[in-house]
Formats: C-alpha cells, sequence, structure tokens
C-alpha cells in the first residue's frame, strides 16, 4: 500500500495548483519540442557547433524548470513539514540538492 500524505517527506504525491501545474507542464512542453528539434539537426546533419548551442539552451531550460520546481517545494512541502515537526525533511532537501549538482 503506498503512503499518501499532502506534501513531500517520504511522499509519493503532491497535489498542485492548476497554475502551478499549467507552468510545470507548459515549460515542460517546450523542453520537449527543443529536444525534438536538436533530434531533427542531428538527422539532417546539422553542425556540430549548432547542435550543442541548441543542447546547451535545452539543458538551461531544464535547469530553469527545477529551479522553479525546488522553489515550489520549498515554499509548500518543506515549510509545511517543517513546522509540523518533521525534520527529516531537512535531509531530504540536502539529498536533493546534492543530486541536482552533481
Amino acid at each position: 500500500m503506498r503512503e499518501e500524505k499532502s506534501c513531500c517527506y517520504i511522499h509519493e504525491h503532491k497535489d498542485r495548483s492548476e497554475q502551478e501545474l499549467r507552468d510545470l507542464l507548459n515549460r515542460l512542453s517546450r523542453i520537449e519540442g527543443q529536444i525534438r528539434g536538436i533530434r531533427g539537426m542531428v538527422e539532417r546533419g546539422a553542425y556540430c557547433p549548432d547542435i550543442l548551442t541548441q543542447a546547451a539552451a535545452a539543458g538551461a531550460a531544464l535547469n530553469s524548470f527545477n529551479k522553479v520546481l525546488l522553489s515550489n517545494h520549498i515554499k509548500t512541502c518543506v515549510a509545511r513539514d517543517i513546522r509540523e515537526g518533521r525534520d527529516e525533511t531537512l535531509d531530504e532537501l540536502l539529498n536533493t540538492l546534492q543530486k541536482l549538482m552533481k
């Protein structure tokens, strides 16, 4: 049986506002489009520096997505869990940050 709580520490579900969900999905759709464009460039035999430039732009877009998602996570899940005395959420956050910084 899956444990399901209102926020994030050892949670497997997060309820997002319609605006947050729409923003995240729009960002992901743009990133998907960039990746499809890069694939097309590779298939057409585009010049390597042009592909690398587009790949860097896609990487920056994904980093931006991560920043928005992390910010929302800290403002909602982490803040709530700390207020409720779940200090283990800080360990989860630190672990997540270490993964992002690899």
